[in-house]
Protein backbone atom coordinates (compact mmCIF):
# COMPACT_ATOMS: atom_id res chain seq x y z
CA UNK A 1 0.00 0.00 0.00
CA UNK A 2 2.79 2.30 0.91
CA UNK A 3 4.55 1.44 -2.71
CA UNK A 4 1.11 2.58 -4.63
CA UNK A 5 0.40 6.14 -2.16
CA UNK A 6 4.17 6.88 -3.52
CA UNK A 7 3.74 6.25 -7.35
CA UNK A 8 0.50 8.01 -7.04
CA UNK A 9 1.84 10.86 -5.37
CA UNK A 10 4.71 10.51 -7.66
CA UNK A 11 2.35 11.02 -10.70
CA UNK A 12 0.08 13.82 -8.99
CA UNK A 13 3.71 16.09 -8.37
CA UNK A 14 4.76 15.17 -12.16
CA UNK A 15 1.14 16.43 -13.39
CA UNK A 16 1.28 19.93 -11.24
CA UNK A 17 4.65 20.56 -12.58
CA UNK A 18 3.54 19.99 -16.39
CA UNK A 19 0.85 22.06 -15.75
CA UNK A 20 2.97 24.38 -13.95
CA UNK A 21 5.48 24.27 -17.27
CA UNK A 22 2.46 24.77 -19.33
CA UNK A 23 1.37 27.53 -17.48
CA UNK A 24 4.64 29.38 -17.64
CA UNK A 25 5.12 28.67 -21.24
CA UNK A 26 1.68 29.93 -21.91
CA UNK A 27 2.86 33.43 -20.74
CA UNK A 28 5.96 33.92 -23.66
CA UNK A 29 3.92 32.28 -26.32
CA UNK A 30 2.22 33.77 -29.37
CA UNK A 31 -1.60 33.79 -27.76
CA UNK A 32 -3.20 31.68 -24.96
CA UNK A 33 -2.81 28.00 -25.04
CA UNK A 34 -6.32 26.54 -23.99
CA UNK A 35 -7.43 27.54 -20.70
CA UNK A 36 -3.74 29.58 -19.49
CA UNK A 37 -3.33 32.90 -20.63
CA UNK A 38 -0.85 33.52 -23.10
CA UNK A 39 2.04 36.47 -23.94
CA UNK A 40 1.27 39.51 -25.81
CA UNK A 41 -0.06 38.72 -29.65
CA UNK A 42 3.20 38.58 -32.38
CA UNK A 43 0.92 37.49 -35.29
CA UNK A 44 -2.27 38.76 -36.88
CA UNK A 45 -3.04 41.45 -39.70
CA UNK A 46 -4.45 44.64 -37.90
CA UNK A 47 -8.09 45.60 -39.81
CA UNK A 48 -8.85 48.60 -40.76
CA UNK A 49 -11.35 50.74 -41.69
CA UNK A 50 -15.36 51.10 -41.33
CA UNK A 51 -16.82 49.69 -38.22
CA UNK A 52 -17.61 46.10 -38.81
CA UNK A 53 -20.98 44.46 -38.54
CA UNK A 54 -20.12 41.73 -35.82
CA UNK A 55 -22.65 39.52 -36.51
CA UNK A 56 -20.31 37.24 -38.52
CA UNK A 57 -19.18 36.51 -35.01
CA UNK A 58 -22.48 34.19 -34.40
CA UNK A 59 -20.54 31.76 -35.79
CA UNK A 60 -17.35 31.69 -34.42
CA UNK A 61 -17.19 29.95 -30.97
CA UNK A 62 -14.13 31.35 -29.18
CA UNK A 63 -11.82 33.87 -30.00
CA UNK A 64 -8.68 35.24 -28.51
CA UNK A 65 -8.25 38.99 -27.32
CA UNK A 66 -5.24 40.38 -25.09
CA UNK A 67 -5.59 43.04 -22.71
CA UNK A 68 -2.52 45.78 -23.31
CA UNK A 69 -2.45 46.63 -19.36
CA UNK A 70 -1.18 43.59 -18.62
CA UNK A 71 0.18 42.61 -22.22
CA UNK A 72 -1.96 38.85 -21.55
CA UNK A 73 -4.44 36.89 -24.09
CA UNK A 74 -6.79 34.44 -23.29
CA UNK A 75 -9.43 32.51 -25.09
CA UNK A 76 -12.83 33.46 -24.93
CA UNK A 77 -16.51 33.16 -26.23
CA UNK A 78 -17.99 35.61 -28.02
CA UNK A 79 -21.58 36.79 -28.85
CA UNK A 80 -23.41 39.45 -31.08
CA UNK A 81 -26.64 41.93 -30.90
CA UNK A 82 -27.50 44.21 -33.67
CA UNK A 83 -24.07 44.59 -35.02
CA UNK A 84 -22.04 44.68 -32.07
CA UNK A 85 -19.77 42.29 -30.72
CA UNK A 86 -19.70 41.12 -26.19
CA UNK A 87 -18.29 38.89 -24.30
CA UNK A 88 -19.13 37.42 -21.53
CA UNK A 89 -17.55 35.87 -17.86
CA UNK A 90 -19.09 34.04 -15.98
CA UNK A 91 -18.56 32.34 -12.21
CA UNK A 92 -17.49 36.37 -11.32
CA UNK A 93 -19.13 35.99 -7.61
CA UNK A 94 -17.96 32.16 -6.99
CA UNK A 95 -14.51 30.99 -5.14
CA UNK A 96 -13.46 29.33 -8.60
CA UNK A 97 -14.05 33.19 -10.25
CA UNK A 98 -12.33 34.84 -7.47
CA UNK A 99 -9.33 32.89 -8.17
CA UNK A 100 -9.31 32.26 -12.06
CA UNK A 101 -11.24 35.50 -13.27
CA UNK A 102 -8.60 38.10 -12.99
CA UNK A 103 -8.98 40.08 -16.49
CA UNK A 104 -12.59 40.84 -16.03
CA UNK A 105 -11.59 43.14 -12.97
CA UNK A 106 -8.22 44.31 -15.13
CA UNK A 107 -10.40 45.10 -18.34
CA UNK A 108 -12.50 47.68 -15.75
CA UNK A 109 -9.35 49.48 -15.34
CA UNK A 110 -8.44 49.79 -18.76
CA UNK A 111 -10.43 48.00 -21.21
CA UNK A 112 -8.16 48.17 -24.26
CA UNK A 113 -7.75 45.01 -25.86
CA UNK A 114 -6.46 43.52 -28.92
CA UNK A 115 -9.30 41.13 -30.43
CA UNK A 116 -8.00 38.11 -32.67
CA UNK A 117 -10.27 36.02 -35.24
CA UNK A 118 -8.14 33.60 -37.18
CA UNK A 119 -5.38 36.04 -38.14
CA UNK A 120 -7.07 39.38 -38.19
CA UNK A 121 -6.66 42.04 -35.19
CA UNK A 122 -9.36 44.35 -34.14
CA UNK A 123 -8.14 47.30 -31.74
CA UNK A 124 -11.44 47.42 -29.63
CA UNK A 125 -12.62 48.75 -25.74
CA UNK A 126 -14.06 46.44 -23.41
CA UNK A 127 -17.21 48.50 -21.94
CA UNK A 128 -19.34 46.20 -18.85
CA UNK A 129 -22.90 46.36 -19.74
CA UNK A 130 -24.89 45.81 -16.62
CA UNK A 131 -28.21 47.04 -18.33
CA UNK A 132 -30.09 47.44 -20.92
CA UNK A 133 -32.08 46.29 -23.87
CA UNK A 134 -29.26 44.13 -25.15
CA UNK A 135 -28.79 42.19 -21.79
CA UNK A 136 -32.24 39.91 -22.36
CA UNK A 137 -31.59 39.02 -26.02
CA UNK A 138 -27.45 38.28 -25.10
CA UNK A 139 -28.38 35.62 -22.09
CA UNK A 140 -30.60 33.89 -24.92
CA UNK A 141 -27.84 33.52 -27.38
CA UNK A 142 -25.59 32.50 -24.92
CA UNK A 143 -27.50 30.31 -23.64
CA UNK A 144 -28.53 28.71 -27.63
CA UNK A 145 -24.57 29.19 -28.63
CA UNK A 146 -22.56 27.60 -24.68
CA UNK A 147 -24.99 26.27 -22.68
CA UNK A 148 -26.73 23.43 -24.46
CA UNK A 149 -30.50 25.96 -24.28
CA UNK A 150 -30.48 25.79 -20.56
CA UNK A 151 -32.06 29.08 -19.25
CA UNK A 152 -29.96 32.11 -17.82
CA UNK A 153 -32.03 34.55 -15.99
CA UNK A 154 -31.76 38.03 -15.77
CA UNK A 155 -30.09 37.95 -12.29
CA UNK A 156 -27.17 36.31 -13.51
CA UNK A 157 -26.01 39.66 -14.98
CA UNK A 158 -27.80 42.08 -12.15
CA UNK A 159 -26.36 39.86 -9.22
CA UNK A 160 -22.72 40.02 -10.68
CA UNK A 161 -22.15 36.31 -11.08
CA UNK A 162 -21.97 37.26 -15.29
CA UNK A 163 -20.24 39.61 -16.26
CA UNK A 164 -20.88 41.28 -20.16
CA UNK A 165 -18.47 43.55 -22.10
CA UNK A 166 -19.41 45.27 -25.45
CA UNK A 167 -16.78 45.09 -27.72
CA UNK A 168 -16.76 49.46 -28.44
CA UNK A 169 -14.54 51.17 -31.06
CA UNK A 170 -11.42 52.49 -29.30
CA UNK A 171 -11.93 56.23 -29.38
Amino acid sequence: MGRFLRVVAGLFALLVVALGGLAIAARFSDGPIVIFAGGPFSSGEMVAGAEPDWSFVRDVREVEFQLLDPPRSRITWILDHEGKAYIPSGYMTTWWGRIWKKWPHEAEKDGRILLRIGDDLYERQLVRVTQGPQVEPLLAQLSRKYVGGRDIPLDAVTSGYLWLFELAPRS
